[in-house]
């Protein structure tokens, strides 16, 4: 009797991941320059699901003049924004700023594998 349920049971998780969709994982590389005289904060967000690269509550630190590739790891089609800041002026900001809030043109990209061009942070 235990041996029947638990063939049936297997049998329908089998059939239930065949059903559910996967995300696969993808990988891009973000190319940023900060052209900025000041030292810039960044941070990469998803707009398809909540999740913020680098995450733990840090982000990514570029001195004035710098440039520096951000390689994550993303679900193949998603689509990702930049968000950037002048360190210490959060009102000043570029992409969709600090915190997802802002609309932007330009700044998202799909994660399908490669590299972006490089995107030149300007006063």
């Amino acid at each position: 009797m235990f041996h029947t349920y638990a063939r049936r049971t297997l049998a329908a998780l089998s059939l239930a991941m065949l059903v559910v969709p996967s995300a696969h994982a993808g990988d891009v590389t973000f190319a940023i320059k900060n052209s900025h005289p000041n030292a810039m904060r960044l941070e990469l967000y998803s707009q398809d699901r909540d999740y913020v690269w680098p995450g733990n509550n840090q982000d990514f630190y570029l001195n004035d003049g710098e440039t520096k590739s951000l390689p994550i790891t993303c679900n193949e089609g998603e689509s990702i924004c930049y968000g950037a800041w002048v360190d210490g002026d959060e009102e000043t900001y570029w992409g969709v700023g600090p915190g997802n809030k802002e609309k932007c043109e330009d700044c998202c990209y799909t994660c399908s594998g490669g590299e972006t061009e490089e995107i030149d942070l300007v006063p």
